[in-house]
């Protein structure tokens, strides 16, 4: 939407000084002869090129600078506008250098292109002309313009990157305060139960009696709920600790899954292009938890990443050749659950489910907006 609105204020910007310096031509004196033509042309040119201004700053101010010189060799006195707003938008763009040179080549040269015209004019008057043609005030005035508003985009971009890291900073220490707070409050009280379940369970198998199913049932329990508190932990700890992974570390989570005795392969379709990092790190994390629950739970040998760069989303897949039956539904763990949430924050879709021709299949899909 703003590269949109950007071009639609180019195309209105290139307009108005294309009807302006077309006026003006019109209105002004110029001899009459075989380069009336080519002169107008020089002036419709030079202002339409402004509608790529933002795009192609450069190629616009040389076009701006040829176009204005050689109208006014034609014997054409018309202010260069058009080369006024090229000034400005490459200074904008960071060009400021060139920018400076072309300048400077304009105010040395114009005399010159206007003594050379089919006008009789003096040095003085080449010189009084150049300077209504293009005063040196406007031309400082546009490239502190261009300048000013380079400055205050940049200091923009800063704010907001210092934003972005101060929440992700608070989002860090969060989930290790919460990280803290799970480990001494409900590790305590589970290794409790889990010691007196354990205890009676003993003592019962050492007295020769029957152990309550309800007693197994708890003890099972107990060392369910280790087991994902650990995991709970250990994801809460990653994402605080561990620096941002995106896509580009994939090669090494199949490093590690061909460790564990998983085999994998890794597709990418489509033409690459930049995605929003919450994306490319969720992306990855997606990636992660599909490798590390078909290596411990799914009794695979192989398993395949897919990754799928479309216009407006990124789409990745994990398959695996696991025991997951078809029509069989998939039990929400904690794995599970945190890629759903991480993909539904994003604004995305999640299929975790079993393959017709038997393993386990994660999906997911995240909007990224067309790329620039």
């Amino acid at each position: 939407m703003g590269t949109d609105r950007a071009s639609v204020r180019d195309g209105a910007i290139a307009v108005c000084v294309t009807a302006i310096q077309l006026v003006t031509g019109l209105a002004g004196h110029h001899p009459g002869t075989d380069l009336d033509l080519l002169g107008y042309a020089l002036i419709v040119t030079s202002g339409l090129a402004l509608a790529v201004s933002n795009r192609a700053p450069i190629p616009v101010l040389a076009v701006t600078g040829l176009c204005a010189l050689s109208w006014q060799a034609a014997g054409f006195e018309v202010p260069t506008v058009a080369f006024l707003f090229a000034v400005y938008a490459a200074v904008r763009a960071g060009h400021r250098k060139i920018t400076a040179a072309a300048s400077a080549t304009m105010l040395v040269t114009l005399p010159l292109a206007i003594l050379a015209s089919p006008l009789d004019r003096t040095v003085s008057e080449a010189l009084a002309q150049a300077r209504n043609a293009l005063g040196l005030a406007w031309l400082i005035a546009a490239a502190a313009a261009g300048e000013a508003l380079r400055q205050a985009e940049k200091r923009a971009d800063e704010a907001e990157r210092t934003r972005e890291e101060t929440a992700r900073h608070r989002a860090s220490e969060e989930r290790l305060h919460i990280a803290r707070e799970l480990h001494d409050s409900l590790t305590h009280h589970i290794s409790i139960i889990r010691v007196q379940s354990g205890a009676a369970v003993h003592l019962a198998r050492k007295r020769g009696e029957d152990v309550p199913e309800a007693l197994l049932a708890i003890q099972e329990a107990g060392r369910e709920a280790t087991r994902e508190l650990r995991m709970t932990l250990k994801t809460l700890r990653d994402d605080a600790e561990t620096p941002s992974h995106g896509l580009d570390h994939v090669p090494d989570l199949m490093e590690r899954a061909r460790g564990m005795g998983l085999s994998t392969t890794l597709t990418i379709e489509g033409q690459r292009h930049d995605v929003p990092a919450a994306v490319d790190q969720a992306a990855y994390r997606i990636v992660q938890e599909s490798l590390t629950n078909t290596a411990r739970h799914a009794a695979a040998t192989t398993a395949s990443i897919q990754i799928d760069y479309r216009p407006d989303t990124l789409a990745v897949r994990v398959d695996d050749d696991g025991n997951a039956m078809p029509g069989t539904a998939p039990t929400p763990g904690i794995g599970l659950l945190g890629m759903r949430e991480r993909v539904t924050a994003l604004g995305g879709r999640l299929r975790a489910e079993p393959r017709s021709e038997g393993g386990f299949r994660v999906q997911a899909e995240f909007p990224v907006g067309r790329p620039s």
